[in-house]
């Protein structure tokens, strides 16, 4: 039986309140247009500069005894990478707006206004000031307007242009901080301050005109964003509130990784030590883009992904030369795309590709035999990069049973399409599986709380004999290839015992109302995707309530500015830090994937619909709709509006051209109280608490009352 699940608040406003967001966070104001200048703003409105880690930061801020006191930051619009931070001293508040603008006459420039109101007194006089903290020196530059920073000495480069002068420079231990001329604001008469920073190498006078008008800048970039759409095509959504909010806002971060690189157009994983290509996180970015509608860029990506297939037939990336899952998830992905597209000429045309691929993978059986471990004797793969959690070249599991998911995905294709020539994969397949369920038996163990569980380590690694309790393995520790290869693998039934040792082990560490301890921190903290991937597992076992849980749990764990850091302590922990990219574009992928699925949800020949809706979705009596949606079936537009106050719910269907799916499956109950009442314009029936619609009708209407 299925653990409880939390008891949310009634409506999404309640249970989405950012409760367990990260402390510290950063997020870009960048262009989606790839803009290679990645610029990150923290939690305190600073700038952070430098990749792979930020390591020069320049923070806005006023003089004084106390430190800075975030109130909050927002931003100006979901989708508007405007963004406000809001400080305060015990007799001022502080604003600071930034933003990036890109004007044709100036290039691209980081911006920031610092406002300053008096509190409790009707005046004050307040001292700005620049912190910077960097590798390299910083001067103020010897000129009549005593205006400008310059890098080094003198003759540096131009790194700050500001609307007040520059007093002087001293250090405050750490760094230099850069006094700004005074001045004394009222309630009524703001301090003001604006500094720009060239992102280029543009001279003073390329970028003096904007100095005195911020304003003027500020709404040329509104109007920038007004114009920005998440979507593309024929492709729509409409969600309540805060979930359209979290969609259009992280369909702009996920655009915002867009970059120029090797003189292709590409998408990265995240801003800094994840400004690259990772297969995997390729994977679902190139999914949730296909959800948003940007089918053409979708495809590029996959046929770059294909084109850099090395001779040996493997793919690598991010993740190194002994991530061989990473050949499997490619697989897997062209086999993903060839179906939302509905177009099997890419497929077809990689056949050769194919092949090297099920054949590099093939001769990692025989490198497993030539290591002389369990794997060898298993049939399983070489030794490899777990990843997720479990660091080096180990005996593992998670690179055998992503390739599985990968072959699977190939096998059931070739038997669908009746393809030939595939008689090698098919065979690596079922030889591959045979083993792989062999030493699953052989490997697992029993949990404290009485169920069985497929751990992703051997028992021959030594780290199952540590000494120390704290240094074994964790049980729940880089399961989440397990997780991918149950879904959207499919690769175990519900009730297999692998399946349910899984859920039962990621509800077994529950925390902050999502599964912790999963990834790199091992104690004390918790990896955000991993909420996202049981969402979908439950979303697939027919879970609602256990899907709701998680999904709620990983955007409750987002900054207020709508993204993910990557891994994050739990509050209160004395033994973690923070681990990996922010803004984490893997997760801001997941949010896209899980808002679609909810709504649609494809298991191998069937459609289920409204699988994730409940009263939470319900609860602020508004439509929910996608429009034009790409799914193996065809394109699927469904709008759910509410009627009779919200006392009844009334869903109109319809399916583009494509293959019929087998079944297509509507609940029986809409939330706690609306009960289905009919269909119209196609056949019907209740079978099994669940109902039937006729998979052939194109289009129809369902109501719930």
């Amino acid at each position: 039986m299925a653990a409880r699940a939390d008891v949310f608040s009634h409506d999404l406003n309640s249970a989405i309140d950012f409760r367990y967001a990260p402390l510290q966070w950063q997020s870009c104001i960048c262009f989606t247009d790839y803009d290679s200048q990645k610029t990150l703003v923290g939690e305190n409105g600073e700038f952070r500069y430098g990749h792979p880690e930020p390591n020069e930061i320049l923070q806005l801020t006023v003089l004084g005894m106390e430190q800075d006191q975030i109130v909050r930051q927002w931003l100006d619009a979901p989708g508007v990478p405007i963004i406000h931070t809001r400080l305060e001293r015990a007799q001022a508040e502080m604003e600071l707006i930034s933003f990036a603008t890109n004007r044709p006459d100036e290039g691209r420039v980081d911006n920031v206004i610092l406002r300053v109101t008096p509190k409790l007194v009707p005046s004050l006089v307040v001292g700005p000031a620049l912190a910077f903290y960097s590798r390299r020196d910083a001067v103020i530059l010897d000129c009549p307007e005593r205006n400008r920073l310059v890098a080094g000495d003198q003759k540096g480069q131009l790194m700050v242009a500001s609307s007040r002068p520059f007093v002087s420079r001293f250090p405050n231990g750490k760094g230099w901080m850069f006094r700004i001329r005074p001045g004394e604001p009222t309630a009524d008469a703001p301090l003001w301050c604006f500094l720009r920073l060239p992102c280029e190498g543009q001279a003073y006078e390329k970028i003096a005109a904007g100095l005195q008008d911020p304003w003027g800048l500020l709404a040329e970039v509104r109007a920038h964003w007004k114009k920005w759409s998440p979507v593309e095509g024929s492709v729509s959504w409409r969600l309540p509130q805060p979930l359209q909010d979290f969609l259009t806002a992280g369909a702009c971060s996920i655009f915002q990784m867009r970059e120029k690189k090797n003189g292709k157009l590409t998408l990265q994983a995240g801003p800094t030590v994840y400004r690259g290509f990772w297969v995997l996180d390729g994977h679902w970015m190139m999914e949730a883009i296909r959800y948003l509608g940007f089918d053409n860029e979708a495809q590029r990506l996959l046929e770059d992904e294909w084109a850099g297939q090395e001779a040996s037939g493997g793919f690598f990336a991010g993740a190194g030369r002994e991530h061989w899952k990473d050949t499997g998830i490619a697989i897997f992905s062209l086999i993903r795309h060839a179906e939302l597209a509905g177009d099997w000429t890419f497929f077809d045309k990689m056949k050769p590709g194919v092949l090297r691929a099920v054949k590099f993978l093939e001769g990692l059986r025989a490198k497993a035999v030539a290591e002389g471990s369990s794997l060898g004797r298993y049939g399983l793969l070489a030794k490899g990069f777990c990843d997720g959690g479990i660091d080096g070249i180990r005996p593992e599991l998670t690179n055998t049973v992503w390739v599985l998911a990968g072959l699977k995905a190939l096998a059931d294709i070739v038997e669908r399409r009746k393809l030939e020539g595939y008689g090698d994969a098919l065979r690596l397949y079922r030889k591959l599986r045979q083993a792989f369920l062999a030493a699953a038996l052989a490997e697992k163990r029993r949990h404290p709380n009485g169920f069985d569980y497929l751990p992703m380590l051997l028992k021959e690694d030594p780290q199952w004999q540590a000494q120390e309790p704290w240094a074994l393995p964790r049980p729940q520790g880089a399961q989440w290839s397990l997780s991918h290869a149950i879904f959207p693998g499919l690769l175990f039934d519900p009730e297999h015992w692998i399946t349910r040792g899984h859920n039962a082990l990621m509800q077994s560490c529950v925390r902050e109302q999502v599964p912790a301890e999963t990834g790199w921190i091992q104690h004390g903290g918790l990896w955000n995707n991993q909420a996202a991937f049981q969402a979908e597992i439950h979303l697939w076992l027919r879970e609602p309530d256990l899907a709701r849980r998680n999904f709620v749990g990983f955007l409750n764990h987002a900054a207020p500015v709508y993204v993910w850091r990557e891994e994050q302590p739990l509050r209160n922990s004395v033994s973690a830090r923070q681990q990996g990219d922010m803004p984490h574009i893997s997760a801001t992928s997941e949010l896209v994937r899980y808002l679609r699925h909810m709504l649609a949800l494809e298991v191998d020949t069937e459609l289920r619909l409204l699988q994730g809706i409940g009263d939470l979705e319900l609860s602020a009596g508004e439509p929910l709709q996608i429009a034009a949606s790409p799914t193996r079936f065809g394109r699927v537009s469904m709008t759910l509006t509410p009627e009779s106050g919200a006392r009844a719910w009334r869903l109109r269907f319809e399916r583009g051209r494509g293959p019929s799916p087998s079944s297509v499956e509507l609940p029986l109950l809409l939330g706690a109280k609306c009960k289905f009442d009919a269909v119209e314009g196609a056949p019907s029936k209740v079978e099994n608490g669940r109902v039937q619609v006729s998979p052939d009708a194109a289009a129809w209407t369902a109501v719930w009352r």
